[in-house]
């Protein structure tokens, strides 16, 4: 949930670490020496990129670095950055999330909403799986399925909680019936709640599909070659891709896995590693002036933010909550912790996921929010209102990178200047992920970082998963007037009108705080200068973007 760490799990947590300097005494300059020089050129200054420049022809492979090693590529378990990293490339849902965040036909050729209650999809066909066999709407239906399935218990449960029957109703057509009108089902459709799989693979791998054995058998641009553990996942090009569009430049593609980030950073300034995503903020300006590739910037979903996943503790009183927002110079984070690439945010969204909505619910969304300026004198006396002086909270964290540890002993910082006691527990990047699959892995922390993206442009992704008994609600915060609101909203197929309603939800969470939003984020892409021809967004997790892959001039 991460380097968001987006961390991982289980049924949703991907999302990364992040924590503010808020304490006087802590400088931003003494901030900024955790990291490379904050002070270069072009040292937080950034434009967002459309489109890298086009390839001039094909390539015969390409390395691409992941920061952590995929969960799974089972696609019921992809919620991390690493697992649809790998997985976008191979496997496809029903319909594509475009760079640009729009939707467009993938595995459907067409969607219909006839009724409140149904989405019916004409399935494409001609479609071959990478073992030669032809898609058919059964194996639509077996895959959607699965995230109904016990037995399976996929992360992605609750994007199907309102589904009643999921049928093939006609020779190229599947039809999902809700028991209630549900407005986010087909927006995830184009993510990894809507990848169509072989059932006849899934079938007989059982509880191994997808692992290192197995891997996945879909419909994807690339075809699964070799998992090594710990080391690197391989992959090949499928020849009888269907759109011809989106045939791989590449014939092979490496992710190499790299826990280390000034290994991985190493790798990406020497050639060794050709690209990545989500780039250490603290070689960003490294990278950018070295002569052996570029950094590119663009769109984003994703926000840092503090999760509060122990209310039976001092942050179970609102006013502490509010009080360590208070202590966190936001502003000083960003110029520190990631070197001024990104923005300080009162929101858990960000504005790109508000694009289908109406402009004046997205003012109201963020204009009339509690703005939690950095005010140490008001914290320490909510803290004393609170009776929590002296109260200790556990902070876990992870060597991701640099920014972890800026974020985690700012945190700590702010606390003691307030009167808590923030002890902060450092944990391997694997186990870190755990954090967001594994409910015993949160047993005794109370506070941890995410940089969660969302896979839809609907600020509702965000919102339905801090309702009571979510899953992804690790501190099992409950309001039941925030829960009312995004029931509403969840039901209004509107978007317009939506997008009012979700205003509201977004009002609630800023009071309220269950998590602490820090920094809204971009995009950030390294290509080496063997390789262009991706587009910087964060449509990665989803799209096949190792495709366009292909040789530099």
């Amino acid at each position: 949930m991460t380097d968001r760490i987006r961390l991982a799990g289980s049924a949703a947590r991907n999302r990364r670490i992040i924590a503010t300097v808020g304490v006087a005494a802590l400088a931003v300059s003494a901030l900024a020496g955790c990291g490379q020089s904050a002070t270069a050129r072009n040292s937080g200054t950034f434009t967002l990129t459309e489109h890298t420049p086009a390839p001039a022809g094909d390539i015969d492979s390409f390395t691409w670095a992941l920061q952590t090693e995929p969960y799974s590529l089972d696609p019921a378990y992809a919620f991390d950055y690493a697992d649809n990293t790998v997985l976008a490339n191979v496997c496809e849902s029903l319909l594509r999330w475009n760079s640009d965040l729009s939707q467009s036909p993938g595995l459907a050729t067409e969607v219909t909403h006839p009724d409140p209650l149904s989405w019916v999809y004409t399935i494409r066909e001609g479609v071959k799986f990478h073992d030669g066999t032809t898609m058919t709407p059964n194996d639509v239906v077996v895959s959607l399925k699965r995230h109904l399935d016990p037995e399976v218990a996929s992360f992605w449960y609750d994007s199907y909680k309102n589904v009643e029957s999921i049928e093939q109703t006609g020779e190229h057509e599947v039809t999902v019936r809700t028991v209630v009108p549900d407005s986010q089902f087909n927006k995830l459709m184009s993510a990894a709640p809507g990848v169509i799989q072989s059932a006849a693979t899934t079938e007989a791998a059982g509880p191994d599909y997808g692992n290192q054995s197995t891997g996945v058998n879909c419909t994807g641009p690339f075809s699964f070659g070799e998992w090594r553990a710990g080391e690197s996942i391989t992959l090949n090009r499928f020849d009888d891709y269907w759109d011809p569009e989106l045939r791989a430049k590449a014939e092979q593609m490496t992710f190499v896995i790299l826990n280390d980030a000034n290994a991985r950073v190493n790798a990406l300034q020497t050639g060794e590693i050709d690209g990545a995503w989500t780039i250490p903020y603290n070689a960003i300006d490294v990278l950018r002036a070295s002569d052996t590739g570029s950094v590119y910037f663009g769109t984003n979903t994703t926000v840092q933010s503090l999760v509060v996943s122990n209310l039976e503790g001092p942050l179970g009183d609102v006013r502490v909550r509010r009080a360590l927002t208070m202590a966190l110079d936001r502003e000083a984070l960003v110029r520190a912790a990631v070197q001024g690439y990104g923005t300080a945010t009162n929101a858990l969204t960000s504005e790109s996921v508000w694009i289908d909505g109406d402009p004046e619910a997205t003012r109201l969304a963020f204009d009339e929010l509690p703005a939690y300026d950095y005010d140490l004198e008001t914290a320490r006396k909510l803290i004393q209102e609170a009776g929590a002086e002296g109260a200790k909270i556990t902070y876990v964290t992870a060597p991701l990178d640099s920014s972890f540890d800026v974020v985690s002993q700012a945190v700590a910082s702010a606390g003691r200047e307030i009167g808590l006691d923030i002890e902060i527990e450092t944990r391997t990047p694997n186990a870190y992920t755990l954090l967001f699959s594994d409910p015993s892995a949160i047993e005794g922390v109370d506070l941890f970082a995410t940089t969660w993206y969302l896979s839809s442009t609907d600020p509702l992704e965000m919102y339905a998963v801090l309702r009571t008994g979510e899953f992804s609600n690790y501190g099992q915060w409950s309001n039941p007037e925030f829960d009312d609101v995004v029931n509403r909203a969840l039901q209004t197929m509107d978007d317009g009108e939506r997008s009012f309603i979700s205003a509201e939800a977004q009002q609630i969470a800023s009071e309220e705080l269950p998590w602490i939003p820090l920094i809204d984020l971009p995009t950030t892409l390294w290509l080496g200068e063997r390789i262009t021809g991706v587009d910087p967004s964060i449509s990665y997790m989803y799209y096949p973007w190792a495709a366009t892959i292909g040789r530099a001039e």
